[in-house]
Order: C-alpha cells, then sequence, then structure tokens
C-alpha cells in the first residue's frame, strides 16, 4: 500500500521514537511504501523551528534514514477538507494514488473518503492488527 503519514506522526515520531507514530511509521517503511509531500517536510521543518530548534539537523538525518518517495503537493484549495492549510497535503495524496493518510488532525481523521482513506496511528495500528 501507498501511505503518507502526516506532519504530526513526523513530529512525534522524531520527538519521541519509541511513541506508537514511531512504531507506524517504522512498520509502514519495512511493510509498505511510505509517501511524504514537499509541503509536509516544509511544515515539519517550520514547526520544528518553532518548537524545537535545537532538533532542526534531526529533520535531514530523519529524512536520510527514512525510505520514501517525495512527492510535489498542489496548492490548490479542497472543498474535500475544512482547514484550507491541509488542502496541499489532501492533494498531494489524491495526486499520488496514496491509500491512506495517517494523521492526528482532525481536519483529516473527519474526512469520509474511500480513497485515501484517513486513519490516526492507532486506527491503523488496530486495522493492521500491529501490537
Amino acid at each position: 500500500m501507498r501511505i503518507m503519514a502526516d506532519t504530526n506522526i513526523l513530529f512525534s515520531s522524531l520527538l519521541f521514537p519509541v511513541s506508537l507514530p514511531a512504531k507506524v511509521l517504522k512498520y509502514i517503511t519495512k511493510h509498505h511504501s511510505l509517501i511524504l509531500c514537499d509541503y509536509i517536510i516544509m511544515e515539519l521543518r517550520d514547526v520544528i523551528g518553532r518548537k524545537r530548534p535545537d532538533m532542526l539537523a534531526d529533520i535531514d538525518i530523519l529524512l536520510t534514514q527514512l525510505p520514501c518517495e517525495i512527492v510535489i503537493a498542489p496548492q490548490e484549495l479542497s472543498k474535500l477538507i475544512s482547514d484550507p492549510k491541509d488542502s496541499p497535503i489532501l492533494n498531494a495524496a489524491i495526486v499520488a494514488d496514496v491509500d491512506i493518510i495517517i494523521s492526528g488532525d482532525k481536519h483529516f481523521l473527519e474526512l469520509d473518503l474511500d480513497r485515501p482513506k484517513t486513519m490516526s496511528a492507532a486506527e491503523f495500528c488496530e486495522w493492521m492488527s500491529i501490537y
């Protein structure tokens, strides 16, 4: 499957390497194709820069070690999601033919799309029977 991890999954994985999001990220890279978009990476750099500037270099280490495909996020607004800041990520997932978006963002979790499906890290673990 092609699975996109949202910014908050990467952020949590970076800050808490033994967290559920980190476990999910490791599982995805081992068993599926991880898809990221340039917007997610830009957003991750912004959030880390504001909240944990001491960890900015860790983003490059994470991205170097993380087997993933990086796609360009179309910037058009999507009527499918209520938060305009999430439009580029959803657009990228649709264009990249992603099966699942893993996110902790309520705007993604409220979506009711057949494809891409949206779920939290915990829902993904339950769905995939990862324990």
